[in-house]
């Protein structure tokens, strides 16, 4: 079939291979050369007229389309959506199903980590280079010794100061800051300051109720009294905690204990065709056993949120959802930006024309359970089964931000290829198509395009992204996490002004 037909209500199809001038798409004849992923006009559409695919609205015609006309950015417009909501209109409930294990590590508080590490957090980037030189110290030779835990990994970024003491964008690193420090894949903590920076150690502490002991542990360079100092503390202070961390083991633990972050980057037109719903298969799956799917990226369930609405499983939980959008409207507004700003170059060549279009491919990554709740950017999420996270479209802000809420694992969907991995969550990749899959064989771990080369089910390759959960949350290395990605992708959501 050189063409999928997503709806009949559609009036675009999509190609499965680049089509010459002349190539009969149902009806009627291309008018054009159409690539790969790309869509083709299967009725006239009016200057002015709706483009439709899902049976949803992607865009507005901006000229006389042609059927058979190739229909993308040259002659499609986005417009701001206008949606009517509904709430809990769509509720198809959990049937529930028990017994699914995997190896994890037990904590004391009764959360359950997949990894094992030691973690150093910065609460500023004048303390960067002290947790890279501390991590760095702990060689793959010395970490023998420690066969229980995965690594000493840093966690810098490049913000903490310069920022307003209060408000948004302080309130959401100091979320992240503690979403880290009580990660259940951290056995222990330290966490390094500079001391004079706006983001304080000690207020953290305080509005968290954070206690140092044997596995948490925090400093500032100006106390302890320069930069080496704080190196060699800093390694005394690691060197101490890998004996008890070493003493963590898996054990047997119910999927419910799993809560995997829902993404997607470099995507394209066969996104929301094969991967993503199978995801959200995926995510139907472990919410059946009482575990937890985060989906994120705001922007990127734009023209999507409507759909969402629906799933709503209380009114109160809908408005959340509906008052984010409402937020990202005035955002990129403000800062004279568009929604539609959000679909890359690679996204575009790829087949995605709006961001209406994308939007509407991403948030089949939640599959169709019932949502059931929405959180801030890096809020615990304390919610079982699906959910939703605010959060920016940039995988490396989006992600930390789910890692902080809690995530202990990351399933990321990529069409166009992405090198993405995350650290103490590993990430595993699903390709939307198998020649991607293919050219990228060593970053990908599961091919979903076999869903259209080979006719293999949604239903099928989401049990097969399942059961991939299973297998990396007791040990297994994904791709990502074997290449050793993973320290360079944390990266808290900067919002607000850099003063």
């Amino acid at each position: 079939m050189d063409f999928v037909r997503l709806d009949p209500a559609d009036n675009v199809v999509t190609a499965t291979r680049a089509l010459e001038v002349g190539v009969t798409v149902e009806t009627i004849e291309t008018r054009a050369l159409i690539p790969s992923g790309h869509k083709i006009a299967t009725a006239p559409i009016a200057a002015g007229e709706a483009v439709r695919k899902y049976n949803q609205l992607i865009g507005y015609a901006s000229a006389d389309i042609v059927a058979g006309d190739h229909v993308h950015t040259q002659n499609v417009d986005f417009r701001n959506t206008q949606a009517a909501y509904e709430f809990g209109t769509d509720l198809r409930h959990v049937v529930p199903a028990e017994g699914d294990t995997f190896m994890g590590y037990r904590r004391e508080n009764g959360r359950v980590g997949t990894r094992n590490y030691i973690a150093i957090v910065t609460s500023v980037n004048c303390s960067a280079t002290a947790a890279r030189m501390i991590a760095d110290h702990f060689t793959p030779d010395m970490m023998a010794d420690y066969p229980n835990v995965d690594g000493v990994v840093a966690f810098v970024h490049g913000t903490g100061c310069g920022m307003g003491g209060d408000g948004e964008g302080f309130e959401a690193l100091q979320r992240v800051m503690w979403g880290y420090a009580k990660h259940p894949n951290h056995a222990g903590v330290v966490m390094v300051g500079l001391g004079c920076e706006m983001n304080q150690i000690d207020w953290l502490l305080d509005a968290y109720g954070l206690k140092q002991g044997p596995l948490f542990q925090t400093m500032n360079i100006q106390n302890v009294a320069g930069l080496r100092q704080t190196v060699e503390l800093g390694i005394k202070k690691v060197a101490a905690m890998l004996p008890l961390a070493n003493e963590y083991t898996r054990t047997p633990c119910l999927a419910s204990h799993l809560m995997v972050a829902l993404q997607c980057g470099g995507s394209d037109a066969w996104s929301g065709i094969t991967a993503n719903p199978a995801l959200g298969h995926a995510c139907d799956l472990l919410a059946a056993q009482g575990g937890t799917g985060v989906l994120a990226e705001t922007p990127e369930i734009y023209g999507a949120e409507h759909l969402l609405t629906r799933r709503a499983n209380d009114r109160a939980t809908g408005d959340r959802l509906v008052s984010l959008i409402r937020w990202w409207e005035d955002y990129t507004s403000r800062n004279k930006g568009s929604m539609d700003n959000n679909p890359s170059p690679g996204n575009k060549a790829g087949g995605l024309t709006t961001i209406l279009e994308k939007s509407l491919g991403a948030a089949a990554k939640g599959g169709t359970t019932p949502l059931m709740g929405v959180f801030k950017y890096a809020e615990p999420v304390t919610a079982h089964g699906f959910t939703f996270m605010d959060s920016p479209g940039y995988d490396p802000a989006s992600v930390t931000g789910q890692i902080a809420g809690g995530c202990t694992l990351v399933c990321f969907t990529t069409g166009r290829g992405s090198a993405f991995g995350s650290k103490p969550a590993p990430t595993i990749k699903i390709a939307t198509n198998s020649e991607m899959a293919t050219r990228m064989v060593e970053d990908m771990d599961v091919d979903a395009g076999t869903i259209l080369t080979q006719g293999i089910s949604i239903e099928e390759k989401g049990r097969e992204i399942y059961e991939m959960f299973l297998a990396v949350a007791s040990g297994a290395q994904s791709k990502s996490e074997a290449q050793g990605l993973g320290d360079y992708e944390f990266v808290p959501w900067q919002i607000g002004a850099t003063m």
